[in-house]
C-alpha cells in the first residue's frame, strides 16, 4: 500500500548531515540497522506532533466501550528480526493508542489523525501517518508495536513488543493532568514490570530474561513537564526550582527509572532528548516573537535538560555493566532544519515524488 509522507510534519533531513547523533549511529550499527533511517525517524519524533485547532467533543471525557483494531503491519518481514522486541515508553510523540481507552481530552481517535496512515483511519497515533516507532519497528524486522491498553494481555500478543506511551504524560506524575487521565512515566514502568512478570510465568524465567536482555527500549518523554507544568508555573514551581535545578530533578528521575529497568534485565535503551519547544507557534505568539525568532529563554532550558540527560546517560553506562544506553539529541537536528530549511526543500520534493 502506498503511504503518503507526513504532511503535518517538518521536512525530513538528509542522513548525510552532521547533526550530532554519533552515539545513536553507533548503537544502531551494533544492531546492523542503517543509522540514517533512524536519525530520520528521530526528527519525526518531534515533527509529528498534535494537530492544532481541533475541537474536542464532550464524549471524549467519558469514552464508551469502543473497539480499536490493531494497526496492520505492511509487508510482514520474512527474515528474522534484528532484535526480539521493541518496548516503548513516552508521551504523544510515540503514543500508539493508549489514550483511546482513557477519559482525556488528549486523544487522537478521530480525523484528521491517521488520514495518511496505512489504514487511512485514526488509530490513536498523534500524527496523520506513522509515528517514529512504527518505522523503527519495521526496520528492526518487527510488526507495529501494539498499545498496552489496546491488546488482550496475552503473552503471545506482547512478545515482540508493547507500547506504553500515553499522550500528556510526563516525568512528573501530575504533568498534563488538566487534560484528563494519562499514564505517567512511573506508571508506564510499572506496566512494563507487569509485562515482564507475565513473560516469566508464560515462557519461563530463562527465556523471558533472554528476551528482555536483547530487546530495545525506547524512551521519549519530558516535554509535557515543561508545557503543562514548569512554563505555566503550576504550584509556583519556578520560585522553588530555577531551570537548572528543575532539569536536574527531571534527569535524576529518569535515571532512577532506567536503573529500575536495568534491575529487571533491561540492557539496550534509547533516550530521546527534548525538542526546541521555544520554536513552537504557541510560544512565538505568547512571547511576541519578532520575525518568527525562537524564544531563546525557553530553548535554553531545553538545552540544559539535554546536557544534563546526556551526562546522566554517560554515568549510567559507566555504572551499569553490559548496558548500552544512548542519548539522542533531537534539539540539534531540529534547529538545523529550522535554520537551514532551504537545504531540505529538494530532499522533501524528492521524497514526495518517490513515494
Amino acid at each position: 500500500m502506498s503511504v503518503h509522507p507526513p504532511r503535518f510534519c517538518l521536512r525530513p533531513f538528509s542522513p548525510s548531515s552532521h547533526l550530532h547523533f554519533h552515539s545513536l549511529s553507533h548503537f544502531v550499527e551494533k544492531m546492523s540497522v542503517l543509522p540514517g533511517l533512524l536519525i530520520f525517524i528521530v526528527i519525526l519524533t518531534i515533527s509529528c506532533k498534535q494537530l492544532g485547532g481541533l475541537v474536542y467533543p464532550e464524549e471524549l471525557l467519558n469514552p464508551q466501550e469502543t473497539s480499536f483494531p490493531l494497526a496492520p503491519t505492511p509487508n510482514a518481514p520474512t527474515t528474522p528480526p534484528l532484535v526480539p522486541a521493541l518496548f516503548v515508553i513516552g508521551d504523544s510523540s510515540v503514543d500508539a493508542g493508549t489514550n483511546n481507552y482513557l477519559p482525556t481530552l488528549a486523544r487522537a481517535d478521530h480525523l484528521p489523525y491517521g488520514r495518511d496512515f496505512d489504514t487511512h483511519n485514526p488509530t490513536g497515533r498523534f500524527c496523520n501517518g506513522r509515528i517514529p516507532v512504527d518505522y523503527i519497528a519495521l526496520r528492526l524486522g518487527l510488526p507495529f508495536v501494539p498499545s498496552y491498553l489496546g491488546q488482550t494481555g496475552a503473552a503471545e500478543d506482547m512478545i515482540q513488543g508493547v507500547n506504553y506511551a500515553s499522550a500528556g504524560a510526563g516525568i512528573i506524575y501530575s504533568s498534563g493532568s488538566e487534560m484528563g487521565q494519562h499514564v505517567a512515566l512511573a506508571q508506564q514502568v510499572a506496566q512494563l514490570m507487569d509485562t515482564f512478570e507475565q513473560f516469566m510465568l508464560t515462557m519461563g524465567k530463562e527465556a523471558a530474561t533472554n528476551l528482555i536482555l536483547n530487546s530495545v527500549f525506547y524512551i521519549s518523554i519530558g516535554l509535557n513537564d515543561y508545557i503543562h507544568y514548569y512554563l505555566p508555573n503550576v504550584s509556583n514551581v519556578q520560585s522553588l526550582y530555577p531551570p537548572w535545578s528543575f532539569n536536574q530533578f527531571l534527569a535524576s528521575t529518569v535515571k532512577q527509572q532506567i536503573k529500575n529497568l536495568y534491575n529487571a534485565n533491561v540492557r539496550r535503551v534509547v533516550v530521546i532528548g527534548m525538542a526546541p519547544i521555544g520554536c513552537a507557534p504557541h510560544y512565538l505568539w505568547m512571547y511576541n516573537s519578532q520575525n518568527g525568532e525562537c524564544i531563546e529563554e525557553i530553548n535554553n532550558m531545553i538545552v540544559e535538560y539535554n546536557f544534563g540527560m546526556r551526562y546522566v546517560v554517560d554515568q549510567l553506562n559507566q555504572e551499569l555493566p553490559e548496558s548500552s544506553i544512548i542519548f539522542c539529541d533531537v534539539f540539534q537536528g531540529a534547529m538545523d532544519i529550522l535554520n537551514n530549511h532551504q537545504q531540505y526543500e529538494r530532499l522533501c520534493v524528492a521524497l514526495q515524488v518517490s513515494m
